[in-house]
């Protein structure tokens, strides 16, 4: 692997003082839930990385800690230690200043995920405390923060040196501040996804996870020598795939290209984005390119071979890539990103490279691989059948089964026609819709009331889908369409309530039915999720009525717990089975009213892991639920 030069202090350039993080950490690591959270990991992870890509590490270690903290180690150069110009350590300046890194000196790194060079000074900023050690010169430099603020003094503006030291490297470990986020624990299943992802990726680089949190401890050793073809191979791993994984790779003006792709035996799309390593989940021009060329270059192979006629109309892309499972990874020298947490890619050089890249290497490889091709223009084929069969269908269904917006006499809605002020509840159950109904505020709040539990759509055909009247409900009273896979009607802007909360029960059935209606969003409105419009009631489980003092609605049994622990004198317990035990000034006081209620915004971190789980959980293919539901039985809390 070629190696970057000229790594020292300074390399080190400062746009900007630290400020006003603790304020507005969304604007820095997305939000302060768990996804948040896990965010501060892999922000360090990625600087780690960014040295494997300059060519000097080859092992970066992660740890969970027992005492709630997370501990990042590799092999690298080592921050730099030395006097920065601005007269104290680059490695203090890293840490306390924003905009400060080696990511905006040309000579220090060719490509990086660090973009704006943020991640290390956010991460201390937000942590309760954080430890830095950098092995470096034979020696082991060490300084300590205590949320963003340095309690380690400085000789002569350099870091104490604790001992001697074999290599080089840099260590951090930090506990998040429990002031800043909803909850301290790490999620370690997304950690273990991420870093897996991050294996693949650079299949010279061998990443260690281990959760000193569990009994025994968790380790885990992340090597993927197979790199993009094995990440693929991997999610195909419990599918039919008809052909072996294709590679593509190659680079144009500075920017580096690899493709990697299957196509199996089913009409999903899993097609995922990758820059400097950081995976894109809302894609970006690279995803653009990618899969304009190659719907060109397929429609261009069918027409050669006559497949398609003169009279017939082109496939359109999700044919073409209807059962692909692909990942496209770029090397960009000078990445931009929509936000910090860099989920979208914003360079339009890079549409124009990977077009070129890809389209010349896939022409190769189909023009001596001609079975190949033939099978992937026969699943192109079948999804334009199934999908002018079904636009069929949808177009007669829905012209047929016509209903105004509030003609179904389900929906309550709200006065506002203002969409930003603007919520709707679904609600199963006549009683609690009823009591929703008369408990809300009918200025801003509708009330979609549904009967039982919706269909799951992640086994069910389109036409059934669109047959649904609770689903018509849904879809005729959100405004915004539909997305079948096959083409995308839906429009977001079009969207009449920007939150959308599901009201159910604190019971198995009423999570099985936020969970069919999460499939429904997620499967054909996934920019519902993306975008942050679904959230999910919380009401209380219980009621606790004192002898003395003042009634408390307490939302799960650690609340209970904690007031059993806490309140002094005898009280009186009821336990809330359902929302339609609530009276309408209950409802409204717990569940309803925006001032007093608690909500839970649906969040989707790891797209790749979100499908999986979901077509486990949901799909037909019966194993493999049943050994996660074995795995995780003892995480589950039952009402007993």
């Amino acid at each position: 692997m070629a190696k970057a030069d000229n790594y020292g202090a300074s390399s080190i350039t400062v746009l900007e003082g630290l400020e006003a993080v603790r304020k507005r950490p969304g604007m820095y690591i997305g939000s302060v839930s768990t996804r948040g959270l896990n965010h501060l990991i892999y922000e360090i992870v990625d600087n780690a990385v960014d040295e494997h890509l300059a060519g000097y590490c080859n092992r970066i270690r992660v740890t969970l800690e027992t005492d709630g903290s997370a501990t990042i180690e590799d092999n690298g150069r080592g921050i730099p230690v030395g006097m920065h110009e601005k007269g104290i350590s680059a490695e203090r300046l890293v840490f306390t200043t924003l905009h400060a890194g080696g990511k905006f000196d040309n000579g220090a790194y060719k490509t990086s995920g660090g973009l704006h060079g943020v991640g290390s000074s956010v991460v201390n900023a937000l942590s309760a405390r954080l430890t830095v050690r950098v092995k470096s010169d034979g020696m082991i430099y060490e300084d300590k923060y205590e949320r963003g603020n340095p309690v380690v003094e400085l000789l002569d503006g350099l870091l104490p040196v604790i001992g001697k030291a074999r290599g080089t490297g840099t260590l951090v470990n930090f506990l998040p501040d429990d002031t800043i986020f909803d909850k301290i624990r790490f999620k370690e299943e997304d950690v273990k996804s991420r870093l897996h992802e991050t294996a693949y990726l650079n299949p010279e680089l061998t990443i260690v996870f281990e959760d000193r949190r569990k009994t025994p401890a968790e380790r885990i050793e992340y090597h993927e020598p197979e790199g993009l073809a094995g990440f693929v191979k991997d999610m195909n791993k419990t599918k039919g795939a008809i052909h072996d994984v294709i590679c593509l790779k190659g680079e144009s003006e500075g920017i580096g290209v690899e493709v990697a792709f299957q196509y199996v035996n089913e009409f999903h799309e899993n097609v995922f984005g990758f820059c400097n390593n950081i995976y894109n989940a809302e894609g970006g021009t690279h995803l653009t390119g990618f899969k304009t060329v190659f719907t060109n270059v397929i429609n261009t192979y069918a027409r050669e071979l006559n497949i398609l006629k003169e009279k017939d109309a082109n496939f359109t892309g999700a044919d073409v890539r209807s059962g692909m499972t692909a990942v496209v990874s770029i090397k960009h020298p000078d990445p931009r990103f929509e936000g910090q947490t860099k989920t979208k890619l914003d360079n339009q050089d890079a549409a124009k490279v990977v077009s070129k890249v890809t389209g010349e290497e896939i022409v190769r490889y189909l023009d001596r691989n001609l079975e190949t091709l033939k099978s992937i223009i026969g699943c192109a084929e079948k999804a334009a059948k199934i999908r002018k069969s079904e636009e069929k269908a949808r177009t007669n269904m829905l012209t047929k089964q016509k209903f105004s917006f509030d003609s179904n006499g389900k929906l309550a809605n709200c006065e506002s026609k203002d969409a930003s002020q603007c919520e709707i509840f679904i609600v199963e159950g006549d009683s609690a819709g009823g009591s929703a109904k008369t408990a809300r505020n009918r200025k801003f709040q509708a009330i979609l009331p549904i009967r039982g539990k919706i269909l799951n759509v992640e086994k069910a055909s389109i036409d059934k889908i669109l047959a649904n009247a609770e689903i018509k409900s849904m879809i005729n009273a959100f405004g915004c369409g539909f997305s079948e896979g096959y083409g995308n009607d839906f429009d977001i802007t079009r969207l009449r309530y920007h939150k959308i909360i599901i009201m159910a029960d604190a019971d198995v059935d009423g999570a099985h039915i936020s969970t069919l209606l999460l499939t429904l969003f997620y499967r054909f409105m996934p920019e519902l999720i993306y975008e942050g419009h679904v959230y999910l009631a919380m009401p209380p489980l219980y009621k606790a009525m004192p002898s003395k003092g003042k009634e408390e609605y307490l939302y799960d049994d650690r609340a209970l717990e904690k007031y059993r622990k806490h309140h002094k004198g005898s009280f009186t317990l009821q336990r809330y089975k359902g929302l339609g035990e609530m009276d309408a000034d209950q409802l409204w006081e717990t569940t309803l009213n925006p001032e007093t209620r608690i909500l839970k915004q649906v969040e989707i971190e790891d797209g790749r892991m979100a499908s999986e789980v979901t077509e486990m959980l949901m799909g037909t293919d019966v194993p493999p639920r049943k050994a996660f539901i074995y795995e995780h039985a003892m995480d589950a809390q039952l009402d007993v």
